[in-house]
């Protein structure tokens, strides 16, 4: 159909030949939504921690990781496109990308972003009626999110330092739209030390599964620091994961009635 331009979520024009065919994603998550927009055959590359749809991902190159990207394999793959995510993926990685390729870059810092996003990737690969309906659905799916007393959270992503999901995040978006209350009032993702979580005395701890793999002895730990919190291992894909996946988050939010 020939070449067209694009505005992506960082408000730059990228031109390249539409529909793309040889698409790269350097996202996890939007790897999988361009698996659920029935893009399989157009996805040329991913990286190695796009894990979903599991029995499909294995069968696609791995470009690196989301910050140690291959440029010599992306070089072989010749791609006519690559998606990536302002936050995900390395600064300096993808200004060397597109001095070569096209490269559409998300920025996704709320629930609304994410359903801009899912709609905008619709568009870029002509796949808007199927992208439309899933953002239909969506707003349908998190209609039905129960209601809660809003208890303060603290959404715990690492340790040793202690990190935490802050303001102007999407999981303190997705936190907020399931009725708690983020307790962290920094911005970002913040480094805390033992007495700042004292100080911010949660009500609840959340700790994700994602990045740091937090299991049951975590909680010991932290059960030692925080006695009055309630802590809670939680699927991290769930809050931090834009795209298709959100499908299921309303459900699990739900379920998480602590």
């Amino acid at each position: 159909m020939g070449s067209r331009s694009f505005v992506d979520q960082l408000s730059r024009t990228v031109e390249f030949n539409f529909p793309p065919k040889r698409i790269i994603s350097l996202v996890p998550s939007q790897t999988e939504l361009l698996f659920y927009m029935g893009l399989r055959d157009s996805l040329v590359g991913i990286t190695k921690f796009c894990t979903h749809p599991a029995d499909e991902v294995k069968r696609i190159t791995k470009v690196g990781g989301t910050k140690t990207i291959r440029f010599d394999l992306i070089e072989q793959l010749n791609p006519d496109l690559i998606i990536g995510n302002k936050e995900e993926n390395d600064r300096e990685a993808i200004t060397l990308l597109e001095k070569k390729y096209p490269v559409w870059m998300s920025d996704i810092d709320t629930v609304d972003d994410a359903l801009n996003m899912i709609q905008s990737i619709g568009e870029i690969t002509n796949r808007q009626p199927l992208a439309s309906q899933l953002v239909s659905d969506l707003r349908i799916s998190f209609s039905h999110l129960q209601k809660r007393h809003p208890q303060r959270v603290l959404y715990l992503i690492w340790k040793s330092p202690w990190m935490a999901a802050g303001k102007n995040t999407f999981i303190d978006s997705m936190l907020n739209h399931a009725g708690w209350q983020n307790a962290v009032m920094l911005d970002r993702y913040s480094t805390l030390t033992e007495s700042q979580i004292l100080a911010i005395d949660p009500e609840v701890v959340f700790l994700s599964s994602e990045p740091f793999p937090f299991a049951e002895k975590h909680i010991a730990e932290l059960k030692l620091l925080l006695p009055e919190a309630k802590i809670v291992l939680v699927d991290g894909e769930m809050f931090s994961w834009y795209g298709n996946r959100m499908l299921l988050a309303p459900a699990y939010f739900n379920s998480l009635l602590v």
